[in-house]
């Protein structure tokens, strides 16, 4: 009887172990925005999984991790991250993990030397009190994804949105994989290499498409674009900065319409996190037109060519209201 029993209880717990989802038995290499992700992709292809920390919409500044994020943390192989001007939320807990099993990307000398300073469009608000409200309140919406990120270093952390950091990025990524996975070694270096062809490839179609738009005046409401921009020769007028979560007030409404009369913009980009109701207030009486970018590719699945196809992607959502 007790035999039966024992024999029962053996096959329940490995059949349980063996339904728990691999993510939970033993996350391996984790990066903390999905872009990075897309990156660490490429190069884990064959060799490893690359899981992402921060959910779709979640905010790097303001995110809370979950104990589930911790044990994924605890587990992982490798960690990658920018730094602590994005990921505010990651320093504290990374003390408690071994170093050696950590990738800071912003730290790294290759990267530095291609950093742009921050703040290099932003409008700033002249009715600084009817505003208050709304910047200080930005911080308590999940949903405002990183609309306040890069207001606090001297650096711009949207290192992603630059396929120039990238490259340097992935060979960085491959160098960290080679130590961890020395017996992959020969798989990350071909994947290494084939990531950089198609970066090449995706960057040469990127110019040629937006060649034409490069003359075409436009507005942001998240000044997060500049590597982009600046790699790709596009005509940033500015950025408003308002909160997704609250409408503007009338002055504040008047004048950045007055900036789109003004400045002639073609368009005003928005992000998935806005209601369009706002922005269509913003734009009543103009002819402007709105576009929306998604600069952590929240469609995109992740994959070995995630990347370029987040590239593509943002280039497309371009067009779409520029052309």
């Amino acid at each position: 009887m007790f035999k039966r029993n024992f024999i029962k209880k053996f096959a329940f717990l490995a059949v349980f172990s063996f339904c728990l989802p691999i993510s939970y038995v033993q996350a391996k290499v984790i990066t903390s925005v999905k872009p990075i992700g897309f990156i660490t992709a490429a190069l884990t292809d064959g060799v490893t999984e690359t899981q992402i920390l921060l959910p779709d919409g979640a905010s790097p500044h303001t995110y809370s991790l979950k104990p589930s994020d911790l044990v994924k943390l605890k587990s992982a192989d490798l960690i990658i991250w920018i730094g602590d001007d994005m990921e505010t939320f990651l320093p504290g807990l990374l003390r408690s993990i071994d170093s050696s099993k950590q990738l800071e990307l912003a730290d790294d000398a290759k990267v530095k030397a291609l950093l742009r300073a921050g703040h290099s469009h932003e409008h700033e608000d002249e009715d600084e009190d009817e505003d208050e409200d709304e910047h200080d309140h930005g911080h308590d919406h999940g949903h405002d994804h990183a609309a306040h990120d890069h207001h606090h270093g001297e650096f711009d952390m949207h290192i992603w949105l630059s396929p120039k950091i990238a490259a340097v990025t992935a060979q960085i990524i491959h160098d960290k994989l080679v130590a961890i996975y020395p017996d992959k070694a020969a798989k990350i270096d071909q994947n290494l290499n084939v990531f950089l062809k198609q970066l090449k490839e995706t960057e040469q179609i990127i110019a040629k498409k937006l060649n034409n738009v490069q003359n075409k005046g436009y507005f942001v409401f998240h000044d997060a674009y500049g590597y982009f921009e600046s790699e790709f020769k596009l005509n940033n007028l500015g950025s408003f900065t308002i909160n997704p979560a609250i409408q503007p007030g009338v002055k504040k409404v008047s004048e950045i319409q007055n900036e789109l009369n003004n400045k002639h913009a073609v368009c005003v980009f928005r992000e998935p996190q806005f209601s369009p109701a706002i922005i269509n207030k913003l734009v009543d009486g103009t002819d402007v037109k709105v576009g929306e970018l998604d600069p952590l590719g929240m469609d995109v699945e992740i994959s070995k060519d995630a990347y370029c196809k987040f590239l593509l992607k943002l280039t497309q959502q371009y067009l779409n209201c520029l052309e």
